[in-house]
């Protein structure tokens, strides 16, 4: 790896005693002709002493010779100080300061000069686009320092893995040193290049040894962190027979990895730009969608296994596009995530579901509770805690009678801020509830730390009872888990009888599915409890 080094005029000479000669060769000839220049003085300007002599021809000889070689030192130490300099200011220019590895710039001439190859020998040339995952949140717990230790290590690893055969090394012109197969072009964003391939599994295993390396715990400022990457992989020349279009291609492959878990890498494919361009279009929908309010909300209810009764229901959003009709929330809930949109919508479905709960409490239905699902993204911005608390003040809703449901992925981040934040909303007395339970790493420590309102099991899990054996142990289990801890449990996604009687037999709280009811409008809605509300009165 390339390292900085300080500016020094010995930092680049190969023998020091080089630099040494040139510098005596300038401090010898300065003390001559300070001798000669003394003599000189006493001979010109104090005539009357006993030690003035004329000034021979070896003093005069030896004072053009002292100059000449006082010039000649100092052009030579200019010149080593220039060469410094001119060699300093290229490496800022083509390496990155943190690393040592080379830049964009750098990683470009590289490039194509492995494409320029390629083209005379018709080999392969791989580049690979390696992205950390999750790499602002430890900047954003551990602080920037952390963050830079940690690219620093990794560029470490990544460097290890590579074999001299992955990589054709050729002498740079510039300097003689063999290229570099990695480099940083920012952030977290690392690329490598492999040229003479055969054929393009080759690139798979170098990645599949890039993620391997990656999967231990890093050290950091006395933290244990867990980093795991999503390599894509561009192949010239099927994939780009340019730079650019190689680059562009891999990041397209990278974001393909992401999306399908991370911690993978992915080769690219021409389909992977059209969904990059799907996306691209739905963002540009989305953003318009928020701008002019498209959205609306929609309730399901959630009922009480020992009553039958309503006693809560889920708003949940939908989104309505003049062009497109109705956009699932599957497709456009993760793009608002990755944008940044998610934290605009989400307070918007906060304060319309309260508004709308409370309008229902003025029509005379009776108060139930209303469950909001917030993102991790909303968790953990500064003001979510007091936007909550201004939604409870404005609209006059009981902090009890909301509740916040939140996925295994939030709590998991376990940082300062979301830390606080469930602190703070346990203050308000504002309930927050475990989704989709069962989907991420289920960790009993979550619900002690966190005081979980209500456990919600994943529908994944319900929809397999009652025939899967296994699926009716696991639910079991999470049941008596949860009873254990006083917390409550919902079943979600019941869409039979057999289903229902199952959850209720293992002692589920509440079921939620389309087998009690769709989600409605706010008019369905209040008719469905109309109907609900008049069975009971008939009942009794």
């Amino acid at each position: 790896m390339r390292r900085r080094r300080k500016l020094s005029i010995f930092s680049h000479s190969a023998d020091h005693g080089t630099s040494l000669a040139y510098l005596l060769g300038a401090v010898v000839p300065l003390f001559a002709l300070g001798v000669v220049i003394e003599r000189y003085v006493l001979v010109t300007l104090q005539p009357g002493l006993d030690t003035q002599q004329p000034l021979g021809p070896t003093a005069t000889l030896t004072l053009f010779a002292s100059i000449a070689a006082l010039s000649f030192s100092s052009f030579l130490l200019l010149r080593r100080l220039v060469s410094k300099t001119i060699s300093e200011n290229r490496s800022l220019a083509l390496y990155d300061p943190l690393t040592g590895l080379p830049n964009r710039r750098r990683y470009q001439e590289r490039l194509e000069r492995a494409i320029a190859r390629a083209e005379r020998s018709g080999e392969l040339v791989a580049n690979c686009f390696i992205d950390l995952d999750g790499f602002k949140r430890i900047n954003d717990t551990l602080g920037h320092r952390a963050g830079d230790q940690l690219l620093m290590q990794v560029a470490r690893q990544i460097l290890g893995v590579v074999r001299p055969d992955d990589w054709v090394g050729r002498p740079s012109v510039e300097n003689g040193e063999p290229d570099c197969p990695v480099s940083r072009l920012g952030g977290d964003e690392f690329t490598l290049i492999l040229a003479g391939m055969g054929v393009e599994q080759d690139a798979g295993r170098v990645a599949r040894r890039i993620l391997e390396a990656l999967d231990k715990p890093f050290s950091l400022d006395g933290h244990q962190v867990n980093v795991t990457a999503s390599i894509g992989i561009a192949v010239y020349p099927h994939d780009g027979r340019d730079a650019d279009t190689l680059l562009r291609n891999a990041d397209t492959a990278m974001y393909a990895a992401k999306n399908s878990g991370r911690n993978g890498y992915q080769f690219y494919s021409a389909a992977m730009n059209e969904e990059a361009e799907r996306k691209l279009e739905l963002e540009r929908r989305l953003r318009h969608a928020v701008a002019h309010n498209q959205f609306s909300l929609v309730f399901q209810p959630i009922r009480e296994t020992s009553t039958g009764e309503t006693r809560a229901v889920e708003a949940l959003i939908r989104w309505h596009d003049p062009d497109r009709g109705a956009i699932s929330p599957d497709q456009f809930i993760p793009i608002a995530e990755d944008t940044g949109l998610i934290v605009g919508i989400g307070s918007w479905v906060l304060r319309a579901a309260c508004e709308q709960s409370c309008r229902w409490q003025e029509m005379g239905f009776e108060p139930i509770r209303i469950a909001v699902n917030v993102s991790g993204h909303q968790i953990r911005h500064p003001s979510f805690v007091a936007e909550v608390e201004a939604v409870l003040r404005d609209t006059g809703l009981s902090p009890e009678q909301l509740e916040l449901e939140i996925t295994e992925s939030t709590i998991m981040q376990q940082d300062e801020v979301t830390d606080r934040a469930f602190a703070d909303l346990q203050a308000i007395g504002v309930p927050v509830a475990l989704d989709d339970f069962g989907t991420g790493y289920s960790s009993l420590s979550y619900l002690r730390r966190f005081r979980i309102s209500r456990l919600k099991i994943d529908q994944s899990f319900v929809a397999r009872i009652p025939d899967d054996p296994e699926d009716m142990a696991v639910t079991a289990a999470i049941v008596a888990m949860a009873h254990q801890l006083l917390i409550p449990v919902v079943g979600e996604g019941v869409e039979t009888i057999a289903q229902a009687q199952s959850l209720t037999e293992l002692g589920c709280d509440e079921v939620q599915g389309f087998l009690f009811s769709k989600p409605l409008t706010p008019v369905e809605f209040e008719k469905f409890m109309t109907r609900e509300k008049d069975a009971q009165v008939e009942a009794t």
